[in-house]
């Protein structure tokens, strides 16, 4: 191994290598419909079969930190499917006989076209497999908790200052709306992303393939994947570029961004117990100090944020890697699957922590949110219609300033009665257009 960088954590993700499984069984199947032997081509399938299955991931040790073509992964996939191929057909391990790792298990393919193809692969599968459940049950719960609060009327806040009032129910609809968004921009990538670059060879020429192996093999990929994979329709740019992997990157940062602002306010408006907003209840998972008796943290609020800013990062490096795709080959391939399926993972795993952990359990203070809103100055926002906004300012000032309620501010100061405010500022009237 001449790549000694990081040790065992920085390993090739199994993802990529139970990719690498089902290109090599699709290939091996192809190649037999053009000629390779039947005996040869039904060894390889079934040693293909394990590795996707997860059955040799131990004899996977090379690191991500390699050449920028994942050249080393593809001669490890093909040397462990020739030997245990080999191994099937009662032959002696080492020998490339009667299965040769390049010759046969490599037959119209070049390491070029092969690793792009294992990228999309694995990517795809991780999105449907993990990221997308995890985002649709997060925005399953989010509505839920949406319909369930929508009757509890609180007071609104904008630039972290006391605002007009909007129903609980409306403030998590946002979140409801931004989950569904996600799920939206994730799938509306893939399509990109279902190209394969699988025939392309050394340089997207096809050179040393039959004419229709690449659509032969896209379409057995779509077919052990259950997803609708197909053939590139131009393969210079799918070995060049990775564009459709910086999207699909760029959406998840996206749903980062979204879960950053999601989670940053659960956590505040649960701040407290006493001393902060408190206008929601977190469920208490764990003691949250080593130190202080009795204290709970928004722990889940935590850890979501922190896999939003790995996100963040990781796109950053996604980025950098695509936009270096010089001339015929992009050569940041295994860092940046390694990182689009870092954030894939941890998105989606999140989501489902985030839910079972903080979301169902959350409960509304409505004393706490009652309290909160009667004392607002900004009900006097309602009078706008009725005085004027620079009479309502003075009011909402004035009482301010002199600690004073909005309705014993303006009957001291002479612009409306009792029974005009009480007419006039009804939180429940405030929540839409007229």
């Amino acid at each position: 191994m001449n790549f000694k960088i990081g040790g065992a954590t920085e390993r090739m993700p199994v993802q990529v290598i139970r990719a690498f499984g089902i290109l090599k069984r699709a290939a091996a199947e192809v190649n037999q419909d053009y000629g390779l032997e039947a005996k040869i081509a039904n060894a390889i399938i079934s040693a293909a079969t394990e590795v996707s299955e997860g059955k040799l991931n131990d004899h996977f040790p090379l690191v991500v930190w390699q050449t920028g073509s994942g050249t080393q992964t593809n001669m490890n996939v093909n040397e462990v499917i020739s030997n245990r191929a080999i191994e099937i057909l009662g032959g002696k391990l080492g020998s490339k006989d009667p299965v040769h790792p390049n010759d046969h298990v490599n037959k119209s393919q070049s390491s070029n076209d092969t690793f792009p193809t294992a990228m999309h692969i694995a990517a795809a599968l991780e999105v449907h497999e993990v990221l997308l459940p995890g985002l649709q049950k997060l925005h399953d719960a989010l509505d839920a908790k949406s319909k369930e609060f929508s009757k509890i009327i609180k007071i609104g806040r904008t630039h972290t200052q006391d605002a007009v009032p909007l129903t609980l129910g409306q403030e998590f609809s946002a979140y409801v709306q931004q989950v569904k968004y996600s799920i939206i921009r994730i799938k509306s990538v893939m399509p990109r992303v279902y190209e394969l670059a699988a025939g392309g060879t050394a340089v997207g020429t096809g050179l040393n393939t039959r004419i229709g192996f690449a659509e032969k093999v896209a379409s057995k990929i779509a077919a052990l994947t259950s997803l609708p994979f197909v053939t590139a329709s131009n393969k210079f740019e799918a070995l060049a570029a990775h564009d459709a992997l910086v999207e699909l990157s760029g959406a998840m940062n996206t749903v980062a961004c979204s879960l950053m602002k999601i989670a940053n306010d659960i956590r505040f408006l649960g701040s407290g117990p006493r001393c902060g907003l408190g206008e929601l209840n977190l469920p208490e998972n764990e003691p949250g100090s080593s130190i202080m008796p009795g204290k709970v943290n928004p722990t889940q609020c935590e850890a979501i944020t922190m896999v939003a800013a790995q996100v963040m990062g990781n796109h950053t490096a996604v980025t950098v890697g695509g936009s270096c795709g010089h001339f015929e080959l992009n050569v940041f391939k295994p860092m940046i699957i390694r990182n689009v399926l870092h954030s894939a993972q941890l998105l989606g795993d999140a989501c489902v922590s985030f839910t079972e952990n903080c979301v169902i359990g959350i409960e509304a203070n409505t004393e706490r949110i009652n309290k909160l809103m009667n004392e607002s100055l900004m009900l006097v926002t309602a009078l706008n219609p009725h005085i004027g906004y620079d009479k309502a300012a003075k009011i909402a000032k004035t009482a301010h300033k002199e600690g004073m309620t909005l309705k014993a501010t303006a009957i001291k100061l002479g612009f409306l009665t009792a029974e005009e405010f009480d007419q006039w500022v009804k939180p429940e009237n405030m929540l839409g257009p007229k």
